[in-house]
């Protein structure tokens, strides 16, 4: 059994392996809670943006995007693409112990095999990972898998204490969990913050560059914009398009957009009326200036969003489009139908709730009369996943630059998502998703995307919106600094100046 050293004493080394002082502090403040520390339990955003602090990955990206060693310093593939053999580097976790392959099978197993795995679906292939001596690492597939590299530096993919966890269970991931990442649990209050302190054990010599990170809960965009103003926190995460312009006047601080694979839609439930309705939701995108909605929500600071896919992601196709705006054209085609008329109940939780006053006015305006339910997150979930709604709106973005993850959480109706819940269900979209995993060929995988977004588009399985950056904001002392479009901060290489 590896043996932990106290939280206090690791909390000590970690000031004095960085030559920093404890007051060293970024303080981050975020909308997204932290609810859960064990990185397979949990895909929603704060979580997320957590893991990757507290859990190294096998690979990790650079900035740019470009996908480095991490834990494997070196890996080969076998020429049937079905066996990946992973070197790991000589590396430690936050209480001193080896990182050994047993520890990186045991982590991503759970992450593909475990019934309480939130987002296996990046593992879909994975037949297994077994550790075939201390730094060596074995993945085997059922199937070839394109973009099987690239899952794994996602968020769920990070590698914990296989001896700790079956140590103490479900208590390992509560209050105080071995980190393998840059950073570790200094103190954690639930519904306020989590504090981090730098890990000394980090494998990348001399790096995190700041001490301690404090990701603080602050829910209301108004109070997170005066503390940014007030110089109270270094970062805003997700400043609100209409108060962009004010926070990003003030004094030392400056909002950047960057980029991002988040695309906002309108969600047909394609399993009951009136959206089941080929006719209908394609009356509803005729009826819908986007461009205007785009404009009017974000302020200019979005695209016009043409596919049913990012275009921050490979093998976006830019000559695709949804139906244009045709208001006109849009009540003909209701009225030749005998659809005139036809009322719509529009599911929104507050946030949504400027898109819904412009999906309702243009729906109105066409002979679709729309009633706007209003309806907490929680509500809004289930309801959701229950098919409990006709349309709705929101978005999602996707982990990598590879489609295939966005593929199946959107369009594919037998991925386990059931097309974003919106229960469209095409055999040839289905079929075209497992094709295109598979596929080693680029140019064949980009057109069988390209064709995914052809035929998602026709059936209109949903309505795109816009391509959103991220929209944040940082203290002018803060260097080198980011969001990345996987919600990773790149904290590790980041300073403080001043």
């Amino acid at each position: 059994m590896k043996l932990r050293m106290t939280l206090a004493a690791t909390a000590a080394m970690a000031v004095l392996a960085t030559g920093l002082a404890a007051q060293d502090t970024i303080r981050i403040a975020s909308p997204n809670q932290v609810t859960v520390l064990d990185p397979i339990i949990s895909a929603a955003a704060g979580n997320i943006e957590a893991y990757g602090q507290l859990y190294a990955r096998l690979l990790r990206k650079d900035a740019d995007g470009t996908l480095q060693p991490g834990l494997a310093e070196s890996w080969t593939i076998s020429d049937d693409g079905l066996t990946y053999t992973f070197k790991l580097r000589e590396a430690q976790f936050s209480d001193g112990t080896e990182i050994t392959a047993e520890d990186a099978a045991f982590s991503l197993n759970r992450v593909s095999k475990d019934e309480n795995s939130a987002y296996p679906a990046g593992f879909a292939p994975v037949k297994e990972f077994t550790a075939l001596d201390d730094k060596t690492l074995q993945l085997t597939l059922e199937h070839p898998s394109a973009p099987m590299l690239s899952n794994l530096e996602i968020f769920n993919a990070g590698i914990v204490s296989k001896d700790d966890v079956e140590t103490r269970g479900e208590a390992a991931f509560t209050t105080d969990p071995v980190a393998s990442g840059p950073y570790m649990v200094r103190e954690w209050k639930p519904n306020d913050r989590l504090s981090l302190t730098a890990n000394p054990h980090f494998w990348r010599e001399g790096l995190p560059k700041i001490a301690n990170v404090e990701l603080i809960e602050v829910s209301d965009d108004n109070a997170r914009a005066t503390m940014a103003m007030a110089g109270e926190i270094d970062v805003n995460r997700g400043v609100p398009w209409a108060q962009v312009a004010e926070v990003d006047g003030t004094e030392g601080v400056s909002v950047r957009l960057e980029p991002s694979t988040v695309l906002y839609l309108v969600m047909p439930n394609h399993s009951k009326p009136p959206f089941d309705n080929l006719t209908v939701r394609k009356a509803a995108a005729m009826a819908l200036n986007r461009e205007a909605i785009t404009k009017a929500v974000t302020l200019g600071n979005a695209t016009v969003a043409n596919s049913t896919l990012s275009n921050a992601l490979n093998f976006h196709d830019p000559n695709v489009q949804p139906p244009a705006y045709d208001p006109e054209g849009a009540r003909k085609l209701l009225q030749e139908a005998g659809l005139e008329g036809t009322e719509v109940t529009l599911m929104i939780t507050p946030s949504a709730e400027q898109i819904a006053t412009l999906l309702k006015a243009q729906w109105d305006a066409v002979g679709l009369p729309t009633t706007v339910e209003r309806v907490d997150a929680g509500l809004w979930w289930s309801k959701l996943a229950d098919a409990d709604y006709q349309v709705t709106t929101s978005w999602y973005y996707n982990e990598t630059e590879d489609p295939d993850l966005a593929v199946r959480w959107a369009l594919c109706g037998t991925c386990g998502s059931d097309s974003y819940y919106t229960f469209y269900n095409n055999e040839e979209v289905n079929a075209l998703t497992d094709a295109a995993l598979r596929e080693q060929d680029e140019a064949k995988r980009a057109e069988l995307y390209s064709r995914i977004q052809q035929i998602t588009l026709e059936d209109l399985a949903q309505i795109p919106l816009y391509y959103s950056p991220f929209s944040n904001a940082y203290s002018d002392r803060v260097k080198g600094l980011s969001l990345t479009p996987s919600l990773q901060w790149t904290l590790e290489e980041a300073e403080i100046s001043g």
